[in-house]
């Protein structure tokens, strides 16, 4: 998070009153969304309301021990990020902080109040190669150069969207090579102003682009039921809800792993420690199966874990968002991944109680739907000012008490996102995972991609599908009448239908995460798939149109193999497909 100097910070202010992260304070000059410091530690908080005289300021650290009288310092800028290289390969908390230099400091994991650090590193060296000569003229966002971030990305050095106006050009009027730290100027304008590694940007507000598009392009996630039936555009949103215990976390990080995203920036958004710890533990030793080199090469993790202070928790989901729109801005496709928006929600709610604000539905602050709207509209696939393309993907989890779909932030999310992944503790218990209920989730991306899977992995992608839809479908039906009547009592046409649907959910719809070969399965290997379910559906109806009796038809030993399919390696799956199809077809027709 970007420092304030000792000139920039004055003493101007004194504590009022104190609850909890809400802090009022008199005779403060300060703005909204200002960054103040308060009491004689100086702890970070940030200027939330302004009524006469009278300053209210939300507190990102623990507020024990502070008390009327005590000062307060105005540091006269919003809350902004640093940004620049060396924020891939970094876990921060909520405000930015980089944890491991916090650590270093205080000589311990356990942080002490009032420690701060820039959220780039100042001191270090980075090789600057200008991609720009003397005399070229620039607009704001253009590319002067770039950094070798790290192995897998390469960190492009832009001309700040605030260095010039919208429209206006400037030549460079110097501009080297070398070893700078990120302060230091790399290029200069005949405007005057001067271009270094790092920018500054306030959390809350948007970052420019040219124009928003309608996105094209899926998000490959790798998981058969995402891409198979609840594809997500580069540039969508999605919201995945459920109830405890039923695979929220796993399944986005599943996707931040897998997903064919250039960059990731993962949020822990008010989530259990434990569960942070994993993520913290586990992306550092992770290959990235893009390019070899380790996943944390292109992620940037923010940890605000459940026992964090709450209003910090409440700006992680900015930090997040700004990190991403930097790195669209560079021309990359960024995932970003919020878990969950119902700490943020409650966050909101737990502050809004303390300012005494008038509460809306269950509690919840009556501007609920419109932050959350804030927040996921600031993904899109975008044209950039600098006329690159680059996308942001914003996926959130959401905890719904007791699984309960009809409280307010799933509503709310629900109004705002276009791929909803419904998540099902049933399927959990059953161990199904992942636990997406097909009938309840749905995309609203399915159709405007169906050119990209037909043109890009078979041109029957879209019919194959929908066959698969109608017969979930159907099953989903007959299962009442299943539970009132028994499987026996149905008609042998239906009785097969529940048998090919039974191999759509166990062959194609399950995945196991902890396989090396089944964790990630290729568009094509997910269609090969389903193609090998619908041709035994084919051999299977036909022969039960020349009078096989559906139970020879089900004790044949070549459709149980479909099962098999998921954790056949990638380039083995063509022939092993192949195989079962010829081997179902002649097992059928020996029958008749």
């Amino acid at each position: 998070m970007s420092q304030a100097t000792d000139s920039d910070v004055r003493e101007d202010g004194v504590i009022e009153s104190v609850s909890g992260p809400v802090v009022t304070a008199v005779d403060l000059d300060a703005r909204m969304n200002d960054v103040v410091y308060v009491g004689h530690e100086g702890l970070m908080g940030e200027v939330i309301e302004i009524e006469g005289n009278v300053t209210t300021i939300q507190v990102y650290e623990e507020t024990s021990g502070v008390s009327p009288g005590q000062p307060v310092e105005s540091t006269g800028a919003p809350l902004s990020v640093d940004l620049g290289p060396g924020m891939l390969d970094t876990i921060y908390d909520g405000v930015q902080r980089p944890l491991d230099v916090l650590e270093d400091k205080m000589g311990s994991a356990f942080l002490d109040r009032g420690v701060d650090s820039p959220g780039i590193d100042l001191e270090k060296t980075w090789e600057f190669t200008p991609e720009l000569e003397e005399g070229d003229e620039v607009s704001r966002g253009d590319v002067v150069g770039t950094v070798p971030e790290t192995e897998s990305i390469d960190h492009k050095v832009m001309v700040p969207p605030d260095a010039l106006e919208e429209g206006e050009t400037a030549e460079v009027v110097s501009i080297e090579s070398g070893n700078f730290t990120v302060e230091e100027t790399v290029a200069e304008l005949d405007t005057g102003a001067e271009i270094s590694m790092r920018q500054e940007w306030p959390v809350r507000k948007q970052r420019p682009a040219a124009e928003k598009y309608t996105p094209t392009k899926p998000l490959v996630s790798g998981q058969r039921i995402l891409d198979g039936l609840f594809p997500i555009a580069k540039g969508g949103t999605a919201a995945i809800p459920g109830p405890f215990g039923s695979g929220k976390t796993v399944t986005q990080q599943s996707l931040a792993k897998f997903a064919d995203a250039d960059i990731v920036v993962y949020i822990g958004c008010g989530e259990r420690g434990n569960e942070m710890t994993e993520v913290i533990d586990d992306f550092p030793e992770l290959p990235d199966p893009q390019t070899g080199n380790p996943l944390m090469a292109r992620t940037c993790l923010i940890a605000n874990t459940s026992n964090m202070p709450v209003a910090a928790r409440e700006s992680c989901i900015y930090t997040g968002i700004t990190i991403a729109e930097y790195y669209r801005d560079m021309g990359y496709d960024v995932a970003l991944m919020a878990d969950s928006t119902s700490r943020w929600a409650e966050a909101m709610r737990e502050i809004s109680s303390r300012l005494e604000e008038m509460p809306g539905e269950e509690g919840y602050p009556a501007y609920l739907a419109a932050r959350l709207a804030e927040f996921y509209e600031r993904a899109g696939y975008y044209e950039t000012i600098n006329g690159n393309e680059g996308s942001v993907t914003a996926i959130g989890a959401v905890s719904p008490p007791g699984g309960d779909f009809s409280e307010p932030v799933t509503q709310n999310t629900l109004r705002i996102v276009k791929a909803f992944w419904a998540l099902d503790s049933d399927l959990a218990e059953r161990r199904h995972f992942p636990a997406i209920n097909w009938n309840d989730s749905y995309s609203l991306y399915r159709d405007q991609l169906d050119e990209w899977f037909e043109n890009n992995v078979d041109e029957n992608w879209s019919s194959t599908r929908q066959w698969a839809i109608d017969v979930l479908d159907e099953e989903d039906e007959l299962q009442e009448i299943v539970q009132l009547v028994g499987k026996d009592a149905l008609p042998e046409d239906q009785q097969l239908t529940l048998e090919v649907a039974r191999y759509l959910r166990e062959a194609w719809l399950q995945q196991n995460a902890l396989h090396d070969v089944d964790r990630y399965s290729p568009p094509e290997k997910t269609f090969r798939i389903l193609e090998g379910i619908k041709a035994f559906n084919d051999e299977a109806f036909e022969a039960l149109d020349a009078g096989v009796p559906v139970e020879e038809i089900q004790d044949i030993d070549a459709p149980p193999r479909l099962n098999r399919i998921g954790t056949t390696p990638d380039d083995e799956v063509e022939e092993f497909v192949s195989e079962i199809e010829d081997d179902i077809a002649e097992q059928l027709r020996e029958l008749y």
